[in-house]
């Protein structure tokens, strides 16, 4: 397309594209926002190398590209503008989550990329929030590296679960590079190696000191809790992967304090999700901190977010022409716009509009990059992570349900927008014709 647009003498053309999601997906009723920072990390770094441009003039397909449209790779740079609300942000269906203002070529060479880092980031983060509402006090570790789709893949599984309101990851590398907190346990092979539990867990004990956390569950569990409570301290807890869970935890939980050890904590895995773990709370399961992988990981329930990328005006010698697709169910809203936060309701303008007056309204596409720079820096993961916390309370408890609701938070289009809408149809209509 972008060698085409060359072809077509369109390079002076600056288009706005937006990125949003038609409906929402199978039992949501919101999407946390996350991966604004490796989106904008990539546009701002965006260029072409000289063996990536050979490669590309010897594929059948660019054969008949013009000579320009090479020089302009081996020489490209992003220089629009990108608009997004902040990475924490709960957003619904039709909302523009981010938007792209730049020459024709340079917007349409970043959807690809963007809808794959905010779409699957944005995926496990509003997986996370659902099971931290889900575990109530007790808190979650995301356990998923091993089951995400490539090692990439868990790195930013762990970044978008920290966002999400996960307290931890067990991906090291998600620790290293973004400062998550990393948590985790020796598996069943390490106490297997030793000939018998008691040994694996003074050696594990010696390492570890007040981080101890024995895996109780490789032969018999209430013995497993018996043993490790016979270590003495230090020790943080137990870990439970498998058997009935609340059951189990429930009887940890005297052996432990029967043996002096109250403040010691009890961990569950195995298999967890969302449900499973509001049903554990919801029986008043004596459990501190849920480690959760493949469902998290790979969001098993709802793993595709369904975002899309369209191009909603385009500015051509500088005549602004809106544009909008209105083929069955995939409709979108033609021009440029802003999304209004009232208290009780979203209102979706154009972009030129001004909110009605109303205490605490937020516009929330904010400008990130202008002229192809970053305008200031982007908040620390710690900031991201306690906003989209406070956000989530301020939704109504429906918003949170666990379970799909018909229009748990009302988005409107304002009359200006509808209006703009009819007369691009219109137009289009006409032309049809």
């Amino acid at each position: 397309m972008a060698a085409g647009y060359f072809q077509a003498g369109k390079t002076k053309d600056r288009a706005t594209f937006e990125m949003f999601v038609r409906r929402m997906p199978y039992n949501r009723n919101f999407f946390l926002v996350a991966g604004l920072e490796q989106a904008v990390d990539y546009i701002l770094n965006l260029s072409f190398e000289a063996d990536q441009i050979v490669y590309l003039r010897n594929l059948p397909q660019f054969h008949n590209a013009p000579e320009e449209f090479f020089e302009a790779l081996a020489h490209f740079r992003f220089t629009g503008d990108v608009f997004a609300v902040p990475e924490g942000t709960p957003i619904f269906a039709g909302e523009p989550l981010l938007t792209v203002r730049a020459p024709m070529v340079e917007a349409q060479l970043l959807e690809t990329y963007l809808l794959s880092t905010i779409g699957f980031q944005t995926t496990i983060a509003t997986k996370a929030a659902r099971i931290a509402e889900a575990a109530g006090e007790a808190g979650v570790v995301e356990f998923g590296s091993r089951r995400a789709h490539t090692p990439t893949a868990a790195v930013l599984g762990g970044r978008a679960a920290y966002i999400g309101g996960c307290i931890g990851t067990s991906n090291v590398e998600t620790g290293f590079r973004f400062g998550v907190p990393v948590m985790g346990t020796a598996a069943h092979s390490w106490v297997m190696s030793f000939q018998s539990e008691r040994k694996a867990f003074e050696e594990l004990q010696k390492l570890l000191g007040n981080a101890t956390v024995y895996l109780i569950d490789s032969y018999d569990t209430l013995e497993g809790a018996r043993i490790a409570a016979s270590l003495g301290k230090p020790m943080w807890g137990v870990r439970l992967d498998s058997g009935n869970l609340l059951e189990l935890a429930r009887k940890v939980r005297v052996i432990l304090d029967q043996a002096g050890f109250t403040d010691a904590k009890i961990m569950a895995t195995g298999d967890l999700n969302e449900y499973r773990i509001l049903e554990m709370t919801a029986a008043g399961a004596p459990i501190d901190l849920y480690g959760v992988g493949t469902d998290l990981a790979t969001a098993v329930d709802c793993p595709s977010l369904g975002a899309v990328y369209k191009l909603v005006e385009l500015d051509e010698n500088g005549v602004k022409r809106f544009t909008a697709k209105y083929s069955l169910e995939k409709h979108s809203m033609p021009g440029a716009k802003q999304i209004f936060r009232y208290a009780t309701h979203d209102e979706v303008a154009c972009e030129w509009e001004c909110p009605a007056e109303a205490d605490g309204v937020q516009a929330l596409l904010r400008p990130v990059i202008i002229g192809g720079e970053l305008i200031e820096p982007l908040p620390k993961l710690d900031e991201i992570r306690n906003y989209a916390a406070d956000s989530l309370k301020k939704l109504p408890r429906v918003c949170r349900s666990l379970y799909g609701s018909e229009n748990p938070w009302k988005v409107r289009y304002s009359p200006k927008l509808l209006e703009v809408d009819k007369e691009v149809h219109a137009r289009i209509a006409g032309v049809g014709k």
